[in-house]
């Protein structure tokens, strides 16, 4: 079978691809965790994680119902490196949500017209109404990462994106939106290993794109963009929520928590809920290259 890309992945683990990081994937087995930095030396074993995903997903539900009678509006960014977990993170929040009050919003790159707008506009089109929980997958914090890493933007685009964001994200508070911002942090070695797994299987090749394997050799660029933002677009009105996500298992779970404990709803079960595993969900400060 054809590898997408010719095999520019494979290629980039065998040439190019810093040696610890090669050594790192060779000797590990399918559920280790491979970057030494993470709290946990095994993936979250299946059957703890399902059981505990059924009862998030409950409460999940209740709130959703709750909500579709208060008229709240929810909004939740995820933002993170490539093949950080974000997509498969929002499936389960969605997976047993009613999908007419839970939407999906993954925009593409910006047509002609668009590039004339406000920044911000074609994301403004998007939020959520009365009732509906709206998750975008990737978002305007385009701006401040992949933007600035490949020279789509110029600096002073950025700048006024950085002048704006904060204010705009004030707004949407004060207008009653309940803004949730998750950063996914994937180590190296785990992001390359889930990139070779993508193109290897012919269920999987759709989720790479282009950008990803040019990324590949910009992961220092990438560090240095992500902390300056994170930095830059902290606030306590508009707060990241840091996830450790070199377990998926583990990084879903905490995802979802953190919501279904930022919200109030009738019903609320809080034992159902559990606790947040702060070693790996929490503030800017546990966000490392």
């Amino acid at each position: 079978m054809d590898l997408p890309f010719d095999g520019a992945i494979t290629r980039f683990f065998e040439k190019e691809a810093p040696d610890e990081i090669r050594r790192a994937i060779q000797r590990a087995d399918k559920d280790d965790i491979l970057s030494p930095s993470y709290p946990h030396s095994e993936e979250m074993k299946t059957k703890s994680y399902d059981k505990d995903l059924n009862s998030l997903q409950i409460e999940l539900a209740k709130m959703q119902n709750a909500i579709g009678e208060t008229g709240e509006r929810i909004l939740i960014i995820f933002e993170g490196r490539d093949a950080a977990g974000k997509g498969g993170t929002i499936k389960r929040f969605r997976e047993n949500l009613n999908p007419r009050g839970a939407r999906v919003v993954a925009l593409s790159k910006p047509s002609d017209a668009e590039q004339t707008q406000w920044y911000f506009q074609r994301y403004i089109a998007h939020l959520p109404s009365a009732g509906h929980i709206v998750f975008f997958d990737r978002s305007w914090y385009n701006r401040g990462v992949v933007e600035k890493v490949f020279g789509f933007c110029t600096d002073e685009e950025r700048e006024r994106f950085f002048r704006q964001v904060l204010p705009l994200e004030r707004a949407l508070v004060d207008d009653g939106i309940k803004l949730f911002k998750f950063w996914l942090n994937v180590g190296r070695a785990e992001q390359l290993r889930r990139f070779m797994d993508r193109e290897k299987d012919p269920l999987k090749q759709w989720k790479l794109s282009q950008i990803d394997i040019d990324g590949l050799k910009r992961w220092d660029d990438y560090s240095e963009t992500i902390q300056e933002t994170l930095s830059r677009t902290h606030s306590d009105v508009s707060p990241w929520t840091i996830l450790k996500s070199d377990d998926k298992k583990r990084a879903r779970l905490n995802a979802i928590r953190t919501v279904l404990h930022g919200i109030d709803y009738k019903g609320k079960d809080k034992r159902a809920i559990g606790k947040i595993d702060e070693e790996i969900c929490g503030g800017p400060d546990l966000w490392d290259a």
